[in-house]
């Protein structure tokens, strides 16, 4: 895998993600993610299995890697009605069957970055998504200290409209997260005065009954377990909520 400043003029291609690339793409996502994916995500990537995904590869390489990844990114079909930001987006809500694509990964080996391989790919993920008649969005976390990857967001018009604290827990800290969203087939956010006072508070409705059904949750651990254990207990709760959003945010740009 190059990990140098590469000294050829590279020649970069894009395909779908398959079956022979499984080694490659786990050992790019141990060197550029500050978490660790559990084997089943990468099964499902590689075989299409929930997930579309891209990979970009160099046919010019010297060393006969030509068809090594040597970037990538992956993304999730969901329903716009049951999504994270389905009061954030304005769409036909009788329309059952309309989705959104929800970036998970994106990730460039270090000596490819800053040849504008990461703008190419969101760009694919882009045109499915405008190519489905169905899909209204592409959304994506971002953590907070991610600046790059909030730079290039912004340049290609994703739009911020969210930030979530405390969202990640990498190496027991919390990070905050920034949700971004780029709309197409007629998707758009709330616009007029009543829809955003509707969307206001509905935010703080669910975030008010997340807090008390935690904290119903943490009284019920106390008079079950042991303080010590019921820490642990909430630790390793967190650790699996952070991978079951696929960390989506560390994208290396």
């Amino acid at each position: 895998m190059v990990k140098s400043k590469i000294s050829h003029r590279p020649i970069i291609s894009y395909r779908p993600i398959q079956p022979s690339d499984l080694e490659i793409l786990e050992q790019i996502h141990e060197d550029v993610f500050p978490i660790r994916y559990e084997s089943e995500f990468f099964q499902n990537v590689v075989n299409g299995r929930d997930i579309v995904s891209w990979a970009a590869v160099d046919r010019n390489r010297p060393d006969g890697h030509s068809d090594e990844l040597i970037g990538f990114v992956t993304a999730r079909i969901v329903l716009a009605k049951e999504s994270e930001i389905g009061d954030l987006l304005r769409y036909d809500s009788s329309k059952v069957d309309q989705t959104l694509v929800y970036i998970l990964t994106l990730g460039v080996v270090e000596g490819y970055r800053n040849l504008g391989i990461a703008s190419a790919l969101i760009r694919e993920v882009i045109k499915y998504a405008a190519t489905t008649p169905a899909c209204r969005a592409v959304y994506l976390h971002v953590i907070s200290y991610n600046n790059p990857a909030i730079h290039l967001y912004r340049k290609m018009s994703f739009k911020c409209i969210r930030k979530l604290p405390g969202f990640y827990l990498i190496n027991g800290q919390h990070y905050d997260s920034y949700l971004f969203v780029y709309y197409v087939n007629g998707g758009r956010s709330p616009c007029s005065p009543t829809e955003l006072i509707a969307v206001i508070v509905s935010y703080l409705s669910r975030g008010l009954k997340s807090m008390a059904a935690k904290l119903r949750k943490n009284e019920n651990k106390v008079l079950k377990w042991p303080r010590c254990k019921e820490t642990r207990c909430l630790i390793s709760t967190q650790n699996k909520r952070s991978l079951a959003t696929e960390s989506a945010g560390c994208e290396c740009v």
